[in-house]
This record gives C-alpha cells, structure tokens and sequence, in this order.
C-alpha cells in the first residue's frame, strides 16, 4: 500500500483530524516525542493568543496499540480549544478579502457567499495536523538512523552568521524560542519582531531544515515526478505563506563556476549508506539527478511577512458592491517563521518517508530492515 495522509477540519471548527495510511506494521510510536513537535511548532516570538489557548495535543483513535503501529490506518486528532470561544462570537459574512490570502480566489473559485468559508480550511492551523504526521514519520525515520532539524537563518532583515556544524547545537536550538543556537542571536531576532510590532507591522525571514542519516537512492530521474528534489520543494511550498524554497546553494549557484558548484566524488569504503563513496563539499544539498546522495540533505525556505497587518488595512473591493474597502483585521501572527520551520521538517519528514517505502516497502517493520539491510551490501559487478 503506498503512503500517503489526508487532513481535515478547518481553523475554528471542533478539532483538526488526518487519516495515514501505509505505514508498516511493528513500527515504535513515541507520543511524547508526536506532541513535543507540536509544541516547537506553538513557539516563537510574535505568535498571537491563539497559542496561549491551544494546547495541542494528538488524540490517537485508530491504528497503533502498545505503541506500536498494526498495519492499519492512523487516525489522529488535535482538539481546537477555540472553537468555543467562536461560537460565542456574532456571525457576520464577510466580503472585503484581504491581500496575500485564498479569501478572494477561494471564495470566487467555490462560489461561497461567505469569505469565512474560504479563510477557515485555507488557514494556517492546519498545519498543526501535518506536524503531527510529520513527527509520525519522524518516529519511523529514527528506526533507520534518520535525523532532522530545523533553524531560523534570518528575520526581516537581520540574518544569522554560518555555522559550520548545526548538528552540535541541536538541543540549544530547540530550546530556544527562535530556534536558534545562541542566546544573542535570539536577541537580536526578538529585537526585530519588537522593531516590527512597535510600527504595528508583520515580519517575514528565512530557516533552514537538514536531514542526516539518508541513504543514497531514494527519489528517481526516471519520471518528473518522482525527483526528491521536486517532491520536497512541493511538500515545502505548500505550507502557507513560503514564498521561495532553496537546495543546497539555492540561487548562489547561479553565480558560481562549474568547477566551484559541483560536488566532486571521493571513495574510501566506509559508509554504507553512501556504499564508500562521499563528497568534501555539499553545494547540491544532499540530492543529484532527483536522487539522494548520502550527503546531508539541506533544504533553505523563505516565508513572506503574513498578510493581517494591523497597522494599515489593505484596500480591497468587496465582492458584492464591487466598492472600495478595507480588508478586516483579526488577530493575527506578528511573525511566525519559527513555528513555520517545525512545519517544514515535518513535512520533509512525510516526503522523506514516502520515498523512502517506495525503495525499501513492506508491510511490516522487520521486512523493510531486511529489506534495507540488503540493499546497503549490494556491490557492482
């Protein structure tokens, strides 16, 4: 059975719900390490109260018992704890869209009378479900030596120094509110959203996700869409308001030689999962040709400043006078670039995981080890 999620449930509605299907049975599930995800994903300097009233959560209904999976479909669901604050409010249709969000082209797409119906399924919180299944896969991943993590590189103008090995700071970085390795660069960063928030304004920036520990092999050229490069660009691009996503050196190399863009080949019989063969440099970010390298997956993404600003209504039209408006302010994040990035390594994670099934596939956990097991011993003949 192939992998593959759908999610439902809208922004305020009772409670945000997904279906997985395909992953194996025997697999470990550490909830605890589910929810942890979810709350790096509620983090964050200039989130709004929304957060301080979820409290996320995944409810397992279906598919894993003694914490393991069956084999079976898993069910999750995160409660919505505003839901109850929503119904209390006084129900008014809304028809000024606001710029840079689905209200327009959603609601003229569907025919809604109502922009709500469009702004509800179209919303950001959504994403709190796909970090779940993300952390699912996660769990998986780990039973093969899989490893993920995510930074912030840059807020509004202010952008973080390189560092040559994230890895060492991993806890440093998840313990920090901007998912960063050092507490003056959190200072700095804090400083700017402020910046921001004084002028009444939203804040955009840039993170990155990395992925140790992935065999060479996953991905395909054979078909457009089963390049991993595609697939992760895809899964990434989908997560609300990313604007541009980057592998490797990204839009640098454009600018590069040949000779100083290319990952020059190097063999010494030692790592398997790459059958001895490595590289010194990683301009292609882990992925050639659509395939895994065995090199360090790197994945760059920039997300726009969010499109409620509080400081100035947009000018719209309303969709039934065709007259000038305001669009409508709620409440909204001042930034949301950590939260942002948890989502993304949860999605390279779902992707990841995908192509990881369709090379090593099996209905149980020992079949895909074994299975797994044997491809790193082929040799050439």
């Amino acid at each position: 059975m192939p992998f593959r999620f759908l999610t439902s449930g809208e922004s305020h509605g009772p409670a945000l719900t997904t279906i997985v299907e395909g992953l194996p049975s025997g697999c470990p599930i550490e909830i605890q390490k589910i929810n942890a995800e979810l709350r790096l994903r509620q983090q964050g300097y200039g989130r709004s109260n929304r957060m301080k009233i979820e409290k996320d959560e995944v409810r397992i209904l279906s598919g894993i018992q003694n914490q393991k999976t069956i084999g079976a479909p898993i069910t999750f669901q995160i409660t919505n704890k505003d839901h109850e604050n929503f119904l209390k409010l006084p129900k008014r249709k809304l028809s000024a869209p606001r710029p840079g969000h689905a209200d327009l082209a959603g609601t003229l797409k569907y025919q809604h009378s109502d922009i709500r119906n469009t702004l509800e399924r179209a919303s950001a919180r959504e994403t709190a479900i796909r970090t779940a299944v993300g952390a699912l896969c996660q769990n998986f991943l780990e039973t093969f030596g899989i490893s993920f993590l995510s930074t912030v590189t840059q807020i509004g103008k202010i952008k973080t120094p390189p560092l040559k090995d994230l890895w060492k700071y991993k806890n440093k970085i998840e313990a920090s509110s901007m998912l960063v390795p050092h507490p003056t660069l959190e200072k700095k960063f804090i400083s700017e959203i402020k910046k921001h928030q004084k002028q009444r304004e939203t804040v955009g920036g840039c993170f990155q996700v990395r992925v140790k520990g992935v065999p060479l092999g996953l991905g395909s050229y054979s078909q457009w869409d089963l390049r991993l490069d595609g697939r992760l660009s895809q899964a990434l691009m989908s997560i609300p308001a990313i604007k541009g996503v980057e592998i490797g050196t990204g839009f640098l190399a454009a600018s590069l030689t040949g000779s100083e863009c290319h990952d020059e080949i190097f063999y010494n019989g030692k790592n398997k999962q790459k059958f001895g063969f490595f590289r010194k440099t990683n301009h292609h970010g882990g992925i050639e040709g659509g395939i895994s390298t065995g090199e360090e997956i790197i994945l760059t993404c920039a997300m726009k400043p969010l499109p409620t600003v509080p400081r100035k209504k947009l000018k719209t039209v309303d969709i039934y006078s065709h007259e000038k408006a305001k669009s409508f302010s709620q409440r909204t994040d001042s930034c949301a670039v950590p939260a942002a990035s948890i989502v993304a390594k949860n999605m390279a994670a779902i992707e990841i995981t995908r192509a990881f099934l369709e090379k090593f596939g099996g209905d149980s956990l020992k079949e895909i080890q074994k299975n797994y097991k044997n491809y790193l011993s082929l040799k050439l003949k």
